[in-house]
């Protein structure tokens, strides 16, 4: 899809077009009405500055579209509309160890537990082991570092997304 594509999609369509890159309503809405856009950079500003006016449910809303790292049924299953994107972002779980997976489904459970939220990671360029090894290392934060760093991280995915929209 081109821009003008983007720009001319009705209402409902661009809205639900803006979902698969961020699950957050507000973050669509914000896009949906900031349309048109002049060109890719005014995408992405839109994008950026939908993002500071997000809540902690807003964000939580987002991270809820995406399937748990690792989880091939998720994807399979839940994601249907994202699934082509998640499955290369997480490209880097695909061959890991069993041992690596389970560690990444305990992991993930730990982190629900604590946060109520799942682990949120740019998988992008990412192998299995350093997913686990960031996951372990973000179990220990305050639950208010963890959600600015998880926002951030859905940031940095949105992003890659509206660029794979794009292309």
């Amino acid at each position: 899809m081109d821009l003008a594509q983007l720009n001319a999609l009705p209402r409902d369509e661009a809205h639900a077009t803006f979902l698969r890159c961020c699950g957050a309503r507000r973050w669509a809405d914000a896009l949906v009405a900031a349309r048109p856009f002049r060109d890719a950079a005014a995408l992405f500003l839109a994008a950026e500055g939908a993002e500071r006016s997000l809540s902690p449910d807003d964000w939580k809303e987002a991270f809820a579209a995406h399937p748990k790292i690792g989880d091939v049924e998720s994807l399979r299953k839940k994601f249907a509309t994202t699934a082509q994107w998640a499955h290369g972002e997480q490209s880097g779980v695909r061959g890991a160890s069993e041992e690596v997976l389970t560690g990444l489904a305990e992991g993930n459970g730990a982190y629900e537990r604590r946060f109520g939220y799942i682990f949120i990671v740019c998988a992008t360029g990412k192998s299995a082991d350093e997913m686990l090894a960031i996951l372990g290392g973000r179990l220990g934060h305050a639950p208010e570092k963890e959600l600015g760093i998880a926002a951030a991280e859905q940031a940095k995915i949105t992003r890659i997304r509206l660029e794979k929209l794009l292309t």
